[in-house]
């Protein structure tokens, strides 16, 4: 089981370990997060998605060059792109229009449902989904996936709604990174990350702390 001692281990940056150790180990007890692979592919993913459990809102703050190299089709060009440059709202609204369940520009459903959570649920129809199964209703009260607990909880749904711990036993990290992330852009550093919790959390130096996920 994490305590503020380990958790600050493998997250170093973590400003305040102590109010996630709760949340973390019911999610992973909830969704079965349960062996070396599973808690250090969780946590790994978490680390890279979360900057550490530092970071739990989509960040839609570009400068213009960055906007015409994520959405090079929507933002060709500096000019195209300078409206919507330092304006999360109006980013958001746009890039995320008619998409993942959301309404058009002006339902504002695009920033309302903004990407949140420690892996983060994006769009009307994933939030609607996470929260049926969580039996909370993110649709009135989508901030509530900025509260640890419920942040964490968002991030078991997904695992659990992928499949994702049979990536983990499977030594598939590559493949889990892609299912997390639609990309392998950041999959040496999502692995490097895996790495490290199994040192830190399992090896055999470390018997107790191994023994104690299996509770």
């Amino acid at each position: 089981m994490l305590t503020p001692t380990t958790l600050k281990k493998v997250f170093p940056n973590c400003d305040q370990p102590e109010k996630w150790t709760r949340p973390l180990n019911d999610t992973m007890r909830r969704f079965e997060v349960n062996t070396p692979k599973r808690v250090s592919a969780f946590l790994g993913q978490i680390a890279v998605e979360s900057q550490e459990l530092n970071k739990l809102e989509e960040n839609l703050s570009y400068a213009p060059g960055r906007l015409t190299a994520v959405w090079p089709t929507r933002f060709p060009d500096a000019e195209k792109a300078r409206p919507y440059s330092r304006n999360p709202e109006k980013l958001a609204n746009a890039v995320y229009a008619n998409r993942l369940g959301n309404g058009d520009e002006a339902s504002r459903d695009g920033y309302r449902f903004r990407g949140r959570g420690l892996i983060q649920v994006t769009g009307r129809a994933n939030y609607a989904k996470v929260g049926e199964a969580l039996e909370i209703d993110l649709i009135n009260m989508p901030d509530t996936l900025l509260d640890p607990k419920f942040a964490a909880l968002s991030a078991g749904v997904f695992w659990s709604l992928n499949k994702l711990n049979q990536y983990a036993d499977d030594d598939c990290l590559n493949d889990l990174t892609y299912k997390v992330t639609g990309s392998h852009d950041t999959a040496v550093l999502r692995k490097r990350y895996y790495d490290i919790m199994l040192e830190a959390l399992f090896v055999p130096a470390q018997p107790e702390l191994a023994g104690s996920w299996f509770e």
